[in-house]
Parts: C-alpha cells; sequence; structure tokens
C-alpha cells in the first residue's frame, strides 16, 4: 500500500511540475503584466470607487444574478482566504525562504489587473445553464464571447474545475491542525480513524450548507469571512509588536533574498535557484489568490448587477486582500518568531509554531479557530465552483452528483499527504489557467472599451 501510494505521489509530483513550466509562468505573469499595461493601470486609479460598490452603494435588487457585491466577494475571498494563506505560505518559506514572499506580492499585484478583466467579463458575457438560470464564469465567457466554436476550450476549463475545485489540501490541512494541536497535545494516538472521525465532522457541517445553493454560501461566508480575517489580522499584529525589533530586517530580507535566493533548498528550475524561487513564489501566490485561474469569475458571475465594470473593480480587490494582507500577516508572523529556520515543520504546522512560540498559552487555539474558519468556508465556495462546472458539461439537472463526489473527497483529503494534495490542486490549477487566461487576454480590447464608457459616465 505504501509503495503504491509513494508511486502515485510521484506522478503527480511530476505531473505538476510539468505543467508549471516556463510557458504557463509567461501566460500567467507575463499575461497578467500585458492587463496591468495595456489598461495603463486604469482600475487601479478607482480603487475608492471600488469599496464604494462593495459597501453596496450601487446595489439595485431588481439587477440580474443571485447575490450582492459583497457576497460575491465573500464567496471568491472564502476560497481564496484559506489554507493557501495560512499553510500555502509555510510551505513557500520552508522551501524557498523570505524571498518566496516577494514574487507572491508580485503575483497578487499582477493578479488584480488580471481579476479585473475576468471579473468584468463574467458579467458581460453571462450565459443561461439548461435549467435557463443565468450563469458566469469562464466557461460560460468563453462561449458566450468567443462563439460557440471555441466550446472545447470551454470544456476543457470544466474538465479541469471538477478536480480543481476538490477541497483535499483545505481538508488535509485542517486535519493535521487538528491532530498537532487539539488531539496529540491531550495524548490521543493520531491514526486513519481520528482522521476519519474528523472527515465525518466536516462531511456533516459542509453538507448541510452546500445542499443549499448559492445564495445560502454566500449568506454564510458575507458573515464568516470578515469574522476570520478580523481575528487572524489582530492575532498576527500582536505578534509583530511583541517582535517589532527584528521585524524591519526581515522585511529587508524578503526584498534582497528574492533575487539572491540564499535560503531555497529545493530543486533548481532550468539550472538556477533564482529562477526556481520565482516559480514557486508565483505558484502559491497562483494557490492563494487564484488570479487568473478562473475560480472566482465563477462566483463574481453570480452577482447582482447590470454593469460588469462593478463587479471587475470588486473582484480586482480579492488579490490585495488574500495576497498583499492575509499572506503578508502569515509570513511575517514565520519570519519574525524565527520558526522558520528552527523548525522542520512545514504547510499548518510551521504557521502553528510560529503562534505557539508567540503566544505560549493561546496562540495555537486562536490560529486553530482561523484554521476551521478558513478551511470550512473554503469547503463552501469550491463545491460551487465544481458544480458549476458539471452543470456546464452534463447539464443543470446533473449537477448536485459533484456534490456526492465532493463530499466523499473529503474523506480522501483528511488521510493522504500534504505533498500529494498540494501537487494535485496545483497541477489542475495550472490547467484551469490556460483557457482563462487564452479568452481573458483575447477579449481584453472588449474590456477596456467598456470600462472607458463606464468611468466617462461616472465623471457625468
Amino acid at each position: 500500500m505504501d509503495i503504491q501510494q509513494n508511486s502515485l505521489e510521484s506522478i503527480i509530483a511530476d505531473f505538476s511540475s510539468a505543467i508549471w513550466g516556463l510557458p504557463l509562468l509567461f501566460l500567467l505573469i507575463g499575461g497578467g503584466f500585458f492587463l496591468l499595461v495595456y489598461s495603463r493601470f486604469l482600475p487601479f486609479r478607482y480603487l475608492g470607487h471600488a469599496l464604494q460598490v462593495l459597501r453596496g452603494k450601487y446595489d439595485d435588487p431588481s439587477d440580474p444574478g443571485d447575490i450582492s457585491h459583497f457576497q460575491a466577494l465573500t464567496t471568491a475571498l472564502s476560497a481564496t482566504v484559506g489554507m493557501g494563506n495560512i499553510a500555502g505560505v509555510a510551505v513557500a518559506i520552508a522551501i524557498g525562504g523570505p524571498g518566496a514572499v516577494f514574487w507572491m506580492w508580485i503575483s497578487a499585484i499582477v493578479g488584480m489587473a488580471t481579476k479585473f478583466f475576468t471579473g468584468t467579463l463574467a458579467i458581460m458575457y453571462r450565459g443561461r445553464d439548461t435549467a435557463g438560470e443565468v450563469q458566469g464564469g469562464p466557461m460560460y465567457f468563453i462561449v458566450e464571447g468567443l462563439g460557440r466554436s471555441w466550446k472545447p476550450l470551454a470544456i476543457f476549463f470544466s474538465v479541469a474545475g471538477l478536480v480543481g475545485a476538490l477541497p483535499v489540501f483545505n481538508v488535509n490541512q485542517l486535519t493535521q491542525a487538528i491532530n498537532d494541536i487539539i488531539l496529540r497535545p491531550q495524548g490521543i494516538e493520531v491514526s486513519l480513524y481520528t482522521n476519519l472521525g474528523i472527515g465525518t465532522v466536516l462531511v456533516a457541517i459542509t453538507s448541510v450548507v452546500i445542499l443549499g445553493g448559492i445564495k445560502r454560501i454566500g449568506a454564510t461566508t458575507s458573515k464568516l469571512v470578515p469574522f476570520m480575517v478580523g481575528l487572524y489580522f489582530v492575532a498576527v499584529l500582536y505578534i509583530l509588536v511583541v517582535n517589532i525589533e527584528v521585524l524591519p530586517g526581515y522585511l529587508k530580507l524578503i526584498f534582497t533574498d528574492a533575487f539572491f535566493a540564499n535560503n531555497y533548498t529545493g530543486e533548481p528550475f532550468l539550472g538556477g535557484v533564482v529562477g526556481a524561487l520565482i516559480v514557486l513564489g508565483i505558484r502559491r501566490g497562483a494557490f492563494s489568490n487564484e488570479a487568473g485561474i478562473g475560480t472566482a469569475p465563477m462566483a463574481h458571475g453570480a452577482a447582482k448587477t447590470s454593469q460588469p465594470v462593478r463587479e471587475g473593480l470588486v473582484a480586482m480587490l480579492g488579490p490585495a486582500i488574500d495576497t498583499l494582507v492575509v499572506c503578508t500577516l502569515t509570513a511575517l508572523a514565520i519570519l519574525v518568531t524565527g520558526v522558520w529556520q528552527s523548525s522542520d515543520a512545514n504547510g499548518v504546522s510551521l504557521t502553528a509554531s510560529a503562534f505557539a512560540k508567540a503566544l505560549p498559552t493561546t496562540g495555537k487555539y486562536i490560529l486553530m479557530l482561523c484554521i476551521a474558519v478558513f478551511s470550512i468556508s473554503s469547503l463552501f465556495s469550491y463545491s460551487y465552483y465544481g458544480t458549476k462546472c458539471l452543470s456546464f458539461i452534463l447539464g443543470a439537472k446533473n449537477k448536485k452528483y459533484y456534490n456526492y463526489f465532493y463530499i466523499l473527497s473529503i474523506f480522501m483529503g483528511a488521510t493522504m499527504s500534504l505533498s500529494m494534495m498540494i501537487n494535485l490542486i496545483d497541477g489542475f490549477f495550472a490547467l484551469m489557467a490556460i483557457p482563462t487566461m487564452i479568452a481573458t487576454i483575447w477579449m481584453a480590447p472588449r474590456v477596456m472599451k467598456r470600462a472607458k464608457l463606464y468611468f466617462a459616465d461616472l465623471k457625468k
């Protein structure tokens, strides 16, 4: 059994590494940089307006869609502000050192431009599923915007999304956190049976929410996401204040190490460690904020609005909140406490070590609460993405079957290894990015034409 699992783990790792080569790096970051420059930073100049839209100033209950701008963003954020921010950042630092954080930032900045375009397209080219319901997302804006001849690309995205939306990484890391923070300190022996028990509880919680559809998911995440970000922010802020004397040095190290890769411990890329560090940072950044992957446009496509550019502006805020704020908080907590050099832990266990060191009595329990909310809220959003993908391929009447498969996959995430889960999702995220970015770059001129008209009307 162990030999078979090791063989499968090796195959999945090779698949993920092959997909995340130079072509995809150029497509995600090069494409995002092109969109940033092509738009002449236009969406960034309207950050204040984006916040007004988010607060509901322009909400109209009669607009088409299922959820508000705020609920659309929190649904998207509940997927992105998840274990990628706690465990993903820890994985990046454990392998790449402080320099990996810089390349995650770069991923977020270009990702903001990408999300503006994909969020706008999600509303511009909404389609209808076989039940006649209005839907949005890459599969719909590919077909509605580029024509039926492009449908194979939309199907390719949807097939990749069936695996990419599985909750296995989030479940894996939540299970590890419960084992390390709660069970082992109480002297409880961790085994396959305890992991299956955790999986069973998660299945029960997830089923109640996801079987209620996007409206219940939106209502739940709009309450959970602000709470979890706020609690996490306060906890890390305390850790940074306690270690304030070393903070400036680590901020400087993030920048210098990004170009020298002195702390990189992984495999080189094209013969160099700096290139490998860049790939690592971009991968973890993409996993964290999902810009260009195509998941978030599925949530933003459900927003109640008749103005595509407004939803693009709201979508743009995602990477800023997710990577520039939450991921940076995690990274600094790990760095200033020194656990990245003194611990062999990886993933969520490394972040737990940082919290335990800075807050000896309560730290790990505060983190456990954050992890639970981060992970469980992510489970809700990803299920919605998967059902939309299956609905596009096989028809709306069959989408419920994805939820059953999704719920069963929770047990797989609870019992498999971290490396297998992270490589599996990385690989399929990469496949999802290919059709999303190709279609977005192709239709970028249409987005800019709509944006110029919108902002011109705004000034009147």
